[in-house]
């Protein structure tokens, strides 16, 4: 096998979009007897050409390489996104890039794909520096979901706004965040319920409130049905840091977990300030009933 098919972006999330732009990329590289790859930028760019734009990120490089590899790619270029890199023109990045390096015979990108110093380059030179450099381009037209466009930022937005449900739909998948399980204040196992406090680095976190989520030992792989609540525990006082707290619906029959994933699937409320403890714990027994009835009913829908 000689010569790449190669999906151009940064794909972060790996959402519906960019899972149509790989799965369109894996199909002509097995008809064209190529190997599918996928060229993206670390950092994000805007991160050098643009700081004050720069989002934040929905996926670490290591997450989205696993996600992409998943679709079938089976080479995966990082390019150090630089000073120097963002002054090339068009034809130098096509030039040194796609074909003296990836030896690319077709590229596929999104419509809205801009390339090249001062993003001078757009899909039209993209398709002319093509037929000059010997590979074809393909052309995804912007995805749409129910009328929202499925892009990065859009998901950011929804779960900025706690909708991870759309949000998961936009991404394929529940949107998820990891890290590690670390000591509370000791409050819930007294006088509430006991729970697993998450420390992460995620960039992107769910706005403050109750969700029902899924919770996966990311040592042993056990996982647990779970509600978690995002917020500054104003019950108590109020923290000065946010604090992400997983009660898991299932009883935690051996160790406590070092390190947690939690994927978000629907909100049930804001957070809130209850008059005391009891009123907060029973609160949390009605949340707990509702995600009960919603995993009963998920269970169902499954088969």
């Amino acid at each position: 096998m000689s010569g790449c098919a190669v999906a151009i972006g940064n794909f972060d999330g790996v959402h519906l979009a960019h899972r149509l732009l790989l799965r369109a990329t894996v199909k002509a590289a097995h008809a064209e007897g190529l190997r599918p790859a996928v060229l993206m930028f670390n950092p994000h760019p805007k991160c050098i050409v643009a700081p004050e734009q720069a989002p934040r990120l929905l996926t670490s490089t290591e997450e989205r390489c696993a996600l992409i590899r998943e679709q079938g790619i089976e080479h995966i270029e990082i390019l150090p996104f630089t000073a120097e890199l963002a002054k090339l023109t068009p034809e130098e990045f096509a030039r040194h890039f796609l074909r003296d390096h990836l030896d690319a015979r077709s590229v596929a990108v999104g419509e809205n794909f801009r390339f090249g110093h001062k993003q001078a380059g757009d899909t039209r030179i993209l398709t002319e520096l093509g037929k000059k450099l010997g590979f074809k381009t393909c052309l995804l037209a912007p995805v749409r979901w129910r009328g929202l466009p499925v892009s990065a930022s859009e998901i950011r937005r929804r779960i900025a706004a706690g909708e991870v449900g759309i949000a998961g739909r936009l991404l394929e998948r529940p949107y998820a965040i990891a890290g590690s399980v670390v000591h509370g204040r000791g409050v819930g196992s007294k006088q509430t319920v006991p729970t697993l406090n998450l420390q992460t680095d995620a960039q992107v976190i769910p706005a403050r409130g109750v969700y029902i989520t899924r919770t996966t030992d990311l040592q042993d792989g056990r996982r647990w049905n779970s509600i978690t609540n995002i917020g500054y525990r104003p019950t108590f006082g109020g923290d000065e840091t946010l604090s992400i707290e997983t009660f898991l619906l299932e009883p935690l029959e051996d160790s406590t977990p070092e390190r947690i994933r939690v994927e978000f699937l629907r909100r049930v409320r804001e957070e809130r300030k209850f008059e005391s403890p009891d009123a907060l714990k029973a609160q949390i027994l009605r949340d707990v009933g509702r995600a009960n009835v919603y995993f009963r009913r998920l269970t169902r829908w499954l088969h």
